[in-house]
């Protein structure tokens, strides 16, 4: 995506994870609501990438960087294709040419994509010791894209985390400091794609600790009082007020710290869990519950 030219490089370094900044990622997160009519496109989304994640370990490996940060940057920068930097999409066949120019410096090509994507990760000094918290990993998404959309167009929110979302209707660049507010991106988020991975319980963060029935309830105290309880199912209710009692029970566990459920009223296996580690029990009607008291 476009960036607006000499001026936006020179703010970049004011841009800062400050604690206001910190919660507005949170909150984003939390009520990142998926466009049901691009869901599929989430969904096979994080199925290729989890069908990759060996070769995206190996940049952890290398640099400590986790392996869902380096595949939502090769997702959004390259489109999964593992023949291209994962600095900008430029091909392995030689150093790039686009932003960031004549990387990697060291060896000669054509590059293995694990050799590129450990020096774009240098590039940008993330490793181990970067902040991988919710909000530090959305920080580094954004980062690593460019401040533009904030610096320069506030009232949009970054496509390149938010897309596909409905954080998110039209206005993007269209090419280097070209700006359209009617142009709409047609690229999935990568915080949209990191949101449903969090529902599929296929990624963690280390501030967001898992619930248990042991944790202390003043760090695990629910925003309002514990709704009615629907029974287990995987199915959505035909009747319309066991349906929104699911997804009333949902949006209760979503105050969880650690917790994403999407609310779709369908009180499944994830709901059960979500509820159990809250609660310590399965939702009634739970098989696992009659094989845990056995």
């Amino acid at each position: 995506m476009g960036q607006p030219g000499s001026l936006y490089r020179e703010a970049v370094m004011a841009i800062s994870l400050n604690a206001p900044l910190r919660r507005e990622y949170e909150q984003l997160f939390e009520t990142c609501r998926i466009r049901p009519t691009k869901l599929p496109h989430v969904e096979q989304t994080i199925n290729r990438l989890v069908d990759q994640r060996p070769r995206y370990e190996e940049v952890v490996n290398r640099q400590g960087v986790p392996w869902v940060f380096v595949a939502l940057v090769h997702n959004m920068e390259a489109s999964g294709n593992f023949s291209c930097h994962l600095h900008n999409g430029d091909p392995l066949t030689a150093r790039t040419v686009q932003v960031p120019a004549g990387r990697p410096k060291h060896g000669s090509p054509p590059y293995s994509w694990e050799e590129s994507a450990a020096d774009a990760m240098a590039l940008k000094r993330l490793g181990a010791s970067t902040d991988w918290s919710l909000a530090g990993m959305l920080y580094q998404l954004e980062r690593y894209n460019g401040w533009g959309y904030r610096m320069y167009h506030p009232h949009v929110l970054s496509p390149y985390l938010w897309s596909f979302s409905e954080h998110y209707i039209s206005g993007r660049y269209v090419a280097d400091g070209r700006w359209s507010d009617t142009a709409v991106s047609q690229q999935c988020g990568a915080a949209v794609v990191l949101r449903r991975m969090a529902e599929h319980g296929l990624v963690e963060f280390a501030d967001q600790p898992r619930v248990s029935p042991a944790t202390d309830s003043a760090s695990a105290e629910p925003t309002s009082t514990e709704p009615l309880v629907p029974r287990h199912s995987m199915r959505r209710a035909s009747r319309q007020a066991e349906a929104e009692r699911a997804e009333q029970l949902q949006r209760w566990l979503n105050t969880f710290p650690g917790i994403f459920l999407k609310v779709d009223g369908a009180p499944g296996d994830r709901t059960s869990d979500a509820y159990r580690r809250v609660t310590g029990h399965y939702l009634p009607g739970d098989p696992r519950q009659q094989e845990s008291r056995a």
